[in-house]
């Protein structure tokens, strides 16, 4: 039957089932169909925290969101427009999100009698029959058996059929938002081209579900998002993780330092480790070290030996790191530490998000430890974030914390990526010999910028002594000396202060340079609050929005655009930290706006936290 075409400008979908129903698969390969057709886009995949939670259960729902829209995205949306619920549990968990009037997409099969009381429902209870969806769209797929059906003829197992069913779901959407099916039958080939049997149930279960689509009387609409208006230039769909790996390796290239990972699995930081291990072609070494202690004190020892040595994890990695931070700092050797933040305490939240190691970046080591602090906000600046870090860490002499969290790194956007004539050189200079007047290598001697040698070892003549015990200024020599001590705490104090001079001054995204309420974020919250700012801004209201890069140092005129509004509000997926950091700095009397559920703060929440003040 012909089917009627609607256009929207905006919609969010939620892809949710068990952790086995493919839901990340499905939603990564409607994303890079979006991307494709020049259609902006924001992500949000939210993994169970069980690794093997049992099927069917609320703790094991898999689920991933997808904007996208023909205007400009920066958050994946607060509320969901269609929910494609694979099962009971799916539906309980993401209910709450959908929006009257919404869509979903339910697997009858999924709502069977084991599955309702997995998922906690009334004894005899069901959501799809008995009218508790109806302030909802409702369309009622029989997945598995369609699946099956497609595949009656296949000499494969019951469950190797099933398997294919997420496919099913993805060519049903397909036909609904008028889809081409070719990127993904290529993405098929390309995993699944020597094993024919699951290549062929793949393409031709998407087919079924493009098909049926196409054929079924139940769904008589379908829906089309134009190209957003972006800026001109060659895109790709780009996660966090994805963008600080590529981040890393053009710093490498641009630097000449060859580039070393240290690293030890941790949940969501290995995705780095993966994707440096298959870039060997750029010279790239990686190395899965026993624990995180063994990991970071590699990365310390490939940067003494004149590497780019970097090291990544989460929270819980970063605490036992702590100790090798110190001597990375006593040093004063360029490393790279990648913190990809997750909650917490302990092992906390594993899957889910949190700004909450802002205060351990600042503060968690022992004794006085400075080290410069770069912030990523999204999942294309990872890129440029990671490689100015990486600038910072060679051409100052010391290691540098770079924060982004679970949100950013396993989120995706349209990045329009930079050509290699466009990066800043980062230029090296290692020290080749002794200076006129020196009888051998004084290793802490400094420059105008605080900043000591990087000799190689092996270098003729330029021995010298290294270790974790306190300097003699200039010397490098063991010393215990009172006055020695805190002269050397101070300097590289001072020295961490310095690089102030050498990054930009604070900018704002958007607003009055003067006014009412400055709202101040780092990180992950950024599309939050540039999507709540501009609502607020277009009915006229004065609200200005700063977004910091660089946490420590500060860039110097941080302090005076505070003082230009009468409310610095500040916003953190945490119980309040830089607020803290802000407030001992600047003396300014900042309010927080704390969100600590694991999950990103939605722009409605801002905008109704930013009428209290405007």
């Amino acid at each position: 039957m012909s089917k009627t075409q609607e256009v929207l400008s905006d919609v969010v979908i939620k892809f949710a089932g068990d952790s086995g129903d493919g839901m990340q698969l499905t939603g990564s390969q409607f994303t890079n169909n979006t991307a494709l057709m020049g259609i902006d886009l924001a992500t949000f995949p939210d993994f169970p925290a069980e690794i093997r939670a049992p099927q069917g259960t609320l703790p094991g729902v898999s689920g991933f969101q997808l904007r996208f829209s023909s205007d400009h995205v920066y958050t994946p949306g607060d509320a969901v427009d269609v929910l494609v619920a694979m099962n009971a549990a799916a539906l309980k968990t993401n209910l709450t999100s959908l929006k009257k009037g919404g869509k979903i997409i339910a697997n009858t099969d999924g709502f069977d009698a084991k599955n309702l009381r997995l998922a906690n429902y009334p004894e005899g209870e069901n959501p799809l029959e008995n009218n508790s969806l109806e302030n909802y769209t409702v369309i009622k797929i029989d997945v598995t058996k369609l699946t099956r059906e497609a595949l009656a003829d296949m000499t494969m197992g019951m469950k190797e059929k099933d398997r294919a069913k997420n496919m099913f779901v993805l060519g049903f959407l397909y036909f609904m938002y008028g889809r081409d099916m070719e990127n993904t039958i290529s993405f098929i080939k390309e995993k699944f081209g020597k094993k024919p049997d699951i290549f062929e149930s793949n393409v031709r279960v998407l087919k079924a579900g493009y098909n049926y689509g196409d054929t079924t009387e139940t769904f008589t609409t379908t829906y089309k998002v134009e190209k957003a208006k972006m800026e001109p230039g060659v895109y790709r769909s780009i996660m966090g993780n994805q963008a600080v790996s590529m981040g890393l390796i053009a710093a490498s290239q641009k630097s000449g330092l060859p580039l070393f990972l240290g690293s030890y699995p941790i949940t969501p930081a290995s995705d780095i480790l993966h994707d440096l291990a298959r870039h060997k072609a750029f010279g790239v070494k990686t190395f899965q070290a026993e624990d995180e202690i063994a990991a970071i004190t590699s990365a310390i020892g490939a940067a003494y030996g004149g590497s780019l040595g970097v090291t990544t994890s989460s929270g819980p990695g970063i605490a036992l790191k702590g100790e090798a931070m110190g001597l990375a700092v006593m040093l004063e050797i360029p490393l790279l530490i990648i913190n990809i933040q997750r909650g917490g305490p302990s092992t906390g939240l594993p899957t889910k998000t949190e700004q909450s190691d802002l205060m351990q970046a600042y503060y968690g080591r022992n004794g006085e430890c400075p080290m410069p602090i770069v912030s990523a906000s999204t999942p294309g600046d990872c890129f440029s974030a990671v490689y100015e870090a990486v600038r910072i860490a060679v051409q100052h002499m010391t290691p540098v914390i770079f924060l982004s969290d679970g949100y950013i790194a396993n989120g995706a956007e349209p990045w329009k990526f930079p050509q290699s004539a466009d990066l800043l050189e980062i230029p090296v200079k290692f020290k080749q010999g002794l200076d006129e007047g020196e009888e051998k290598l004084q290793p802490y001697k400094r420059d105008e910028k605080l900043v000591r040698p990087w000799a190689i070892p092996g270098t003729p003549g330029l021995e010298h002594r290294i270790g974790g015990l306190e300097k003699q200024d200039v010397t490098g020599n063991v010393n215990y000396e009172p006055d020695n001590h805190q002269h050397m705490v101070k300097t590289r104090q001072a020295k961490v202060d310095m690089i102030a001079n050498y990054i930009p001054e604070q900018k704002l995204d958007s607003g009055p340079e003067k006014g009412k309420v400055l709202v101040l974020g780092w990180g992950s919250t950024y599309g939050a609050i540039k999507s709540a700012c501009a609502e607020l801004q277009s009915q006229g209201k004065s609200v200005a929005h700063a977004h910091l890069r660089y946490i420590r140092p500060f860039p110097k005129n941080l302090g005076a655009i505070l003082k230009n509004y009468e409310t610095v509000l500040i916003p953190e997926i945490n119980n309040g930290q830089l607020i803290r950091i802000i407030r001992d700095v600047y003396f300014v009397d900042a309010k927080g706006y704390n969100k600590i559920k694991g999950t990103p703060i939605a722009k409605s929440e801002l905008v109704e936290e930013l009428g209290k003040w405007v």
